[in-house]
């Protein structure tokens, strides 16, 4: 097997960006892995116009880790003042637990770093995923008692199952051991 390769998405890789996302986060596929919200939410993650709006962005890019030609993970990486924010981050559900993710992060934080030397990452997370948030501060986030509201009635977003949905957000320093 060969190792993992990183590079930037294209226009041409939209379609498939959106297609690993929405396996990882939503429906019966996303069961197969551990990051699913498809007991949270219904509907999409997203779509081809929202990635295609991240590629045009010139403050903003889709990092994707492949294996012998194979899209196995994705993330968006967007200048946001100092700091960087990372987002969209999927791993396919199949190939989760095998440390795509971690590497995928780690090389996405080496970016913020080169094009933007920002000090710190950003992100946010659905609060109720406490499994996923731990995963993250196993990996150097923290929570920095921001919480932010959850789209309610903007389907771009999902539907979600229940009305309590919010985010926190998690920072840490770019350079954190991973």
């Amino acid at each position: 097997m060969t190792d993992l390769t990183f590079r930037e998405a294209g226009p041409a890789d939209v379609a498939g960006v959106v297609a690993l996302v929405e396996s990882a986060y939503r429906g019966e596929s996303s069961r197969a892995g551990w990051t699913t919200e498809a007991g949270l939410l219904d509907g999409r993650r997203t779509d081809e116009d929202a990635v295609a709006a991240v590629l045009a962005d010139p403050d903003a890019t889709v990092l994707l880790a492949e294996r012998d030609g194979r899209t196995l993970g994705c993330c968006e990486l967007r200048r946001a003042g100092e700091l960087a924010y990372f987002g969209m981050f999927a791993v396919d559900p199949a190939s989760q637990g095998g440390g795509i993710g971690r590497r995928l992060l780690t090389h996405a934080d080496a970016e913020a770093v080169r094009r933007w030397g920002a000090p710190a990452m950003e992100m946010t997370v659905i609060a109720q995923r406490r499994d996923l948030i731990a995963w993250y501060e196993r990996l150097g986030f923290a929570a920095t008692g921001e919480r932010r509201p959850f789209p309610h009635g903007d389907e771009r977003f999902g539907r979600p199952r229940r009305d309590d949905l919010e985010f926190v957000v998690l920072r840490r320093p770019t350079g954190a051991a991973s």
